[in-house]
């Protein structure tokens, strides 16, 4: 803790006169005491502050359950729910054998961790145990993400695979190469030894959760396809609405409330004076930081509602939440350097970016259910773009330590090297990815693991795949499989509602 109480009895005793010696020592002792407990409480508050940013982003976990839920066909409910459960699950246990190890284990040359499997000798002196339920909670967002892109045609089993892998390998190496002190691109290493004299500023995961789960969701998508129906032949896209907007703004607003957590709970620590004596510390970034995520969401979920009423002619309440989600992805990277005029420039470029992807996905026939790889993989990459131009030097400093000389944003004077640095962290992460979780889908292909069959997709997995509907529903869309009447789970006396 930054001014701890001194106390040296010899000085003391000068004060107290001849034969203070004890008296000294006596008082010297209890302020020793006084600043043991300031320090103990200052751990405390840090590791509260720490535990419940944990909790607020694994809470984001019952927004993404939502928001697939409600994105996907009524047929698909029980399967995409239970995958995003999966998630959470098999993510705590390959993270806690192998995936913080890689992450923050420690290593010489950069690359990979390598202690701390299964969290042996842990807690260290950096790192206790809420720090890894927090990156616990992120490594499990990513695997979130990538489930929405392949929904509604992916067998079981091969979410299991996927998830694993990814948690416990993929993303890992991502966050140690970024985050850990000693990632060959870090921006904590020594500043002789930073790319680029900086390193990369990805302060909460635009492109170290973001742009993994979007990419790795890419290329499950692509290798396996477009759902049945999504194209006609001639290549014009029909759309298979999910079957609650409802429990999408239910998800939106859940993943909106745990970003609060995300961003600001990035810190790991709320008790850090930046000037002695004043009321301005690290509280006050991350009420900054709080402050430009909220500013950049509503800035893209406006930016979208307009954009697509002047394309489509409607309001379309899942764009807008798409939109909200894209400003939040996008400002993750940069929420903690930035000022909050420059968070509003974050949102209404990512929503820009995020159209954008959208019409391109539309003309190659790349579908994704929850425009999950356009979202979190197209905005992740604007907002590692977006730090290297409007990071502000004072917030770079007091976030990542004071270093003379730093660079800083290209539009706030800072010269190139930190936008370098930002391309440069998108280029390997877009390769890592694509090299890892590419592979990884091509082979789950070729073993016949990866897509489900024709006639499962046209059923819905809840009822081949799951014993039974989530709901008693109809869906005009379906093929006779879903009608009542013989052959139907529905009998002829019962008319299943609408949805």
């Amino acid at each position: 803790m930054s001014g701890a109480i001194t106390c040296s009895a010899a000085d003391l005793a000068t004060l107290l006169g001849p034969n203070a010696t004890a008296a000294a020592d006596y008082i010297c002792s209890q302020l020793g005491t006084v600043n043991n407990k300031f320090t103990d409480a200052a751990f405390a508050i840090d590791n509260t502050y720490l535990l419940f940013s944990a909790y607020l982003v694994f809470a984001m976990q019952l927004g993404f359950a939502m928001l697939c839920a409600g994105s996907v066909r009524a047929k698909n409910t029980m399967n995409i729910m239970l995958t995003n459960v999966l998630d959470a699950a098999a993510g705590g246990l390959f993270y806690y054998l192998f995936g913080y190890a890689f992450a923050f284990g420690g290593s010489s040359e950069g690359f990979i961790g390598r202690h701390n499997f299964a969290l042996r000798d842990f807690p260290t002196p950096t790192a206790d145990y809420s720090f890894f339920l927090y990156q616990w909670a992120f490594a499990i967002a990513a695997a979130g993400i990538t489930s929405g892109s392949i929904a509604e045609r992916t067998q079981f089993v091969a979410y299991l695979i996927y998830s694993s892998f990814l948690t416990g390998f993929v993303y890992p190496i991502v966050s140690h190469w970024f985050w850990s002190p000693d990632g060959w691109a870090s921006p904590f290493r020594s500043a002789e030894d930073r790319l680029f004299s900086t390193g990369a500023i990805d302060f909460a995961g635009s492109g170290v959760v973001h742009m993994v789960g979007g990419i790795a969701g890419l290329w499950g998508a692509l290798i396996e396809g477009p759902r049945r129906g999504r194209f006609e032949k001639g290549g014009r896209a029909i759309a298979l609405r999910g079957h609650s907007a409802s429990l999408v703004v239910l998800g939106t607003f859940l993943l909106w409330f745990g970003w609060y957590g995300f961003n600001p709970g990035s810190f790991t620590k709320i008790l850090v004076p930046y000037n002695s004596g004043s009321n301005y510390g690290q509280w006050s970034g991350i009420g900054r930081t709080a402050v430009n995520t909220t500013l950049s969401g509503c800035t893209a979920a406006l930016t979208t509602l307009f954009g697509k009423r002047l394309l489509s002619g409607h309001w379309n309440v899942t764009d807008v939440c798409n939109g909200l989600l894209g400003g939040f992805a996008a400002i993750t990277a940069g929420c903690s350097v930035v000022e909050p005029w420059a968070a509003i420039v974050c949102g209404f470029m990512a929503s820009l970016v995020l159209i954008g992807c959208n019409k391109l996905a539309e003309l190659v026939q790349y579908d994704d259910p929850l425009e999950a790889a356009q979202l979190h993989g197209g905005c992740g990459a604007w907002g590692l773009v977006f730090v290297g131009l409007f990071a502000k030097e004072k917030y770079l400093n007091e976030v990542y330590g004071a270093t003379p000389g730093r660079p800083y944003g290209l539009f706030m004077g800072g010269g190139g090297k930190l936008l370098g640095a930002q391309l440069v962290q998108i280029l390997v992460i877009a390769g890592w990815v694509s090299a890892t979780m590419g592979t990884l889908f091509f082979i789950l292909k070729k073993l016949n693991l990866l897509r489900i069959s024709e006639k499962d997709e046209m059923q819905g997995m809840d009822m081949t795949r799951h014993g039974g509907f989530a709901y008693i529903y109809h869906d005009n869309n379906d093929d006779d499989s879903n009608r009542v009447g013989p052959g139907s789970p529905f009998p002829r006396s019962v008319t299943p509602p609408r949805v």
